[in-house]
């Protein structure tokens, strides 16, 4: 199934985007939030979410749906691609408002930065969960095998260049869940 990568992908990012709200309500209650929770949300969005996960949709599995007859100056495809570049704005906005945060324990902009952030993630993961991958699975059937090689590769040299693994953010997940449910305690 040519979209199994990117869905493992999207639940690890669902995980995470789930310690997100949970710290934004932290913040709205007044709680301190630590570097050791905000640094690994940072890394994670940029990185993991943006460098790896994004990459892989645009160097396979969109050229492998344009190759297929769906255009990427229009449509789904397109779509996807501002929604991209949109999450990668927020998320610099977000990784700024982070160290304004940490420096002057000012939340509100981090708040706002955060929450735009976890509303345009999750409307987008949806679209791809439930419009672009239905389109794709029924378009890429015959090189879904192709494609998974590609997303597989990819995923590994982006992973590679940063110095981390799948492994890494998925630990990261597990424990920006459980450390930001004890800050809450």
């Amino acid at each position: 199934m040519s979209t199994a990568s990117l869905r493992r992908d999207h639940d690890l990012i669902e995980k995470v985007v789930k310690a997100m709200e949970s710290t934004i309500q932290l913040l709205n209650d007044n709680k301190q939030i630590p570097e050791s929770i905000l640094l690994p949300v940072i890394d994670f969005s940029k990185n993991f979410t943006d460098v790896c996960h994004h990459t892989k949709e645009e160097k396979s599995l969109f050229p492998a749906l344009e190759q297929a007859g769906m255009p990427s100056n229009m449509g789904p495809v397109a779509m996807m691609l501002i929604d991209h570049q949109r999450s990668r704005e927020i998320g610099s906005r977000m990784e700024e408002s982070a160290k304004e945060y940490l420096s002057s324990g000012d939340s509100t902009k981090l708040i706002s930065d955060m929450q735009q952030y976890v509303e345009h993630i999750t409307e987008h993961l949806w679209k791809e969960n439930n419009r672009l991958f239905m389109m794709a699975e029924a378009r890429l059937q015959y090189v879904s095998k192709k494609v998974d090689d590609e997303l597989n590769e990819i995923e590994k040299t982006q992973l590679n260049d940063l110095g981390k693994s799948r492994e890494h953010y998925e630990k990261l997940a597990e424990n920006l869940s459980k450390d930001v449910s004890e800050q809450g305690n």
